[in-house]
C-alpha cells in the first residue's frame, strides 16, 4: 500500500507476545492484517517480557500496544504492563489485547485500564476498526 493511500499519520502499533507463550500464529495473521489496513505494525516477537515491551514503545513512539497472550496470564500480564506504562508516563499509549481471554476476564481487563479486548475467533475486520478507533482516541482526533 503506498503512503497516499495510508493518510498523512497512520497509527503506529506495536504487536507483542508476553512470557513464555510460543504461539505466534494468531498474532502474526493480525499484525499483517493491520499492516494491510494501512496501519505501521512492529512485531516484537516472541516471550518478551512487559518491560521490554513498554521500551520498545518508548523508542518506536506507538500509539497502540497490541498483546497476543495464549497462556491464561492475561490478568497479571496486563497490570503489569499498565503499571509500568504508568511508571514511564506513557499512559497515552493504549493497550489493547487478545488471545485465549475469557468473557468472564473482559471487565478485570477494562479496570485495569485495557482499551479493547479480543477473545480468540474475534473477526479481523472487527480488530482492525477496533484498533483504529483507540488510536484516533489516543492521538486526540
Amino acid at each position: 500500500m503506498s503512503s497516499a493511500t495510508r493518510g498523512p499519520n497512520p497509527p503506529r502499533v506495536l504487536v507483542a507476545k508476553p512470557g513464555l507463550d510460543g504461539h505466534d500464529r494468531g498474532a502474526k495473521v493480525v499484525a499483517f492484517a493491520l499492516r494491510d489496513a494501512g496501519m505501521e505494525v512492529i512485531y516484537g516477537g516472541l516471550h518478551q517480557t512487559v518491560e521490554k515491551i513498554a521500551a520498545t514503545a518508548l523508542q518506536e513512539s506507538v500509539d497502540v500496544i497490541g498483546l497476543s497472550i495464549m497462556s491464561g496470564a492475561h490478568l497479571p500480564i496486563c497490570r503489569r504492563l499498565m503499571e509500568e506504562l504508568a511508571r514511564r508516563e506513557m499512559t497515552d499509549v493504549a493497550v489493547v489485547v487478545g488471545g485465549v481471554i475469557p468473557r468472564s476476564d473482559m471487565a478485570a481487563l477494562t479496570e485495569l485500564g485495557v482499551a479493547a479486548v479480543y477473545p480468540g475467533g474475534t473477526p479481523l475486520p472487527e480488530i482492525i476498526e477496533g484498533v483504529r478507533r483507540v488510536a484516533r482516541r489516543e492521538k486526540g482526533a
